[in-house]
């Protein structure tokens, strides 16, 4: 057999680095094609974190702007009696109450709200409220969804609604003394990333006159 020539060498060195450089080429490629893939996937998860973070503390502020701001139909008859709200229903999967909703123009406008889980939807409901029983058909209630995803809802309340005894947390509240405070507390599911620390807020009156 004739022997490799310089030349047949130089030809085969030249090849094998080709394939060489082709095969690391690959492998680049697929790192690179791998590590924006991760990037992606790791910046859509803290997208959506951020996102559920965000809607978490904006329901937040809403429900403790509402809560802390009930008004009231009468004054309290001195220092640490109970305020008297226009209306409050207490219960552990609901609370009902006359609030001020703001309307988006600098003023708010005063709607009976109600607070309640459905289908998995933290919702509020409102209707405009009217001082007067009226004998018309009530229009439906307004409805606003500000959680989905929810599989637990429970209020309590802190007070001492009989006025003889210590307060304590109590699982219903019938007005319309309020009580000094109102606790709220969601569930979410095991595979759900999202913590809702109890939210506890305190009306504004028993705030002023503490």
């Amino acid at each position: 057999m004739r022997g490799l020539t310089s030349g047949d060498r130089q030809s085969g060195f030249t090849l094998l680095e080709t394939l060489v450089a082709v095969t690391v080429l690959a492998l680049l490629m697929i790192g690179l094609t791998q590590g924006v893939r991760s990037g992606f996937t790791f910046w859509s998860a803290q997208t959506r974190r951020s996102a559920e973070t965000a809607e978490l503390d904006a329901t937040a502020r809403v429900l403790r702007g509402l809560l802390t701001a009930i008004p009231v139909g009468s004054a309290a008859a001195g220092r640490g009696a109970a305020a008297s709200a226009i209306a409050f229903e207490g219960r552990a999967d609901r609370l009902g109450f006359v609030g001020d909703l703001p309307t988006g123009f600098g003023d708010s406008r005063r709607a009976d709200i109600t607070i309640v889980l459905r289908g998995g939807r933290l919702m509020l409901a409102w209707t405009a409220h009217r001082h007067e029983a009226s004998g018309g058909t009530a229009p439906p209630p307004t409805e606003v969804e500000l959680i989905r995803g929810v599989e637990g809802l429970e209020f309590a309340y802190w007070g001492d609604p009989a006025g003889g005894s210590a307060a304590q947390w109590l699982m219903q509240w019938d007005g319309p003394a309020l009580p000094q405070l109102i606790r709220i507390r969601l569930g979410f599911g095991k595979a759900d990333g999202r913590h809702w620390p109890d939210l506890v807020a305190a009306p504004q009156l028993w705030s002023s006159a503490s």
